[in-house]
């Protein structure tokens, strides 16, 4: 006698497949809930964990090349005389930086456990980037191609800790900056 395991498994693939496309609309969300909720927006600034693992590595934290840092100072003042646009376009500005330097010193990593904190860091810096273009303060395509006069001489780096020191300062600085000029949109 034999046994058709395949109709058997197509109950229990139909129940969990409702069970993963009912919860689908708890799981999406919208770069204005990036915005909204402080609490989940503060464990994504975390960069803690990054630092920890390079630790863990024994000599990652010499870079193969010079990653060029982006501008990540703000200017208090000169912040507040900005339009909206204009903040948007200084942080995605210095995240696409971050986000190309990371990748073309990831490409180059020889050390394992190097090149696995800086594909982290590459992701995490591509979700910010993913979320500060949709937030709606200017088109995708003028969001891409603006090109911000920055308040700062280019640095560059050879240094994984000094480069993830600069990410977090990025988060806490011009990335918070943008989130509370944009908190009079939550609901």
């Amino acid at each position: 006698m034999r046994r058709r395991v395949g109709c058997e498994l197509k109950p229990i693939g139909l129940l969990l497949l409702f069970l993963i496309s009912s919860e689908l609309p708890k799981v999406q969300t919208r770069a204005i809930d990036f915005v909204c909720n402080t609490a989940d927006r503060r464990n994504m600034n975390n960069a803690k964990d990054l630092e920890v693992a390079m630790v863990g590595c024994s000599g990652s934290d010499a870079l193969p090349v010079t990653l060029q840092l982006p501008c990540v100072g703000i200017l208090k003042a000169s912040w507040d005389q900005k339009s909206l646009q204009q903040k948007s376009a200084e942080v995605i500005r210095a995240l696409e930086v971050l986000s190309n330097g990371v990748g073309k010193v990831r490409a180059q990593a020889k050390l394992s456990c190097q090149s696995s904190v800086l594909e982290r860091l590459e992701h995490r810096v591509k979700n910010y980037l993913h979320i500060v273009i949709n937030l709606g303060t200017m088109g995708k395509e003028e969001a891409t191609v603006s090109t911000p006069v920055l308040d700062c001489p280019v640095q560059q780096s050879q240094s994984l800790a000094q480069v993830l020191k600069l990410y977090n300062s990025l988060l806490q600085g011009k990335v918070e900056q943008l989130i509370k000029d944009l908190q009079n949109r939550c609901p």
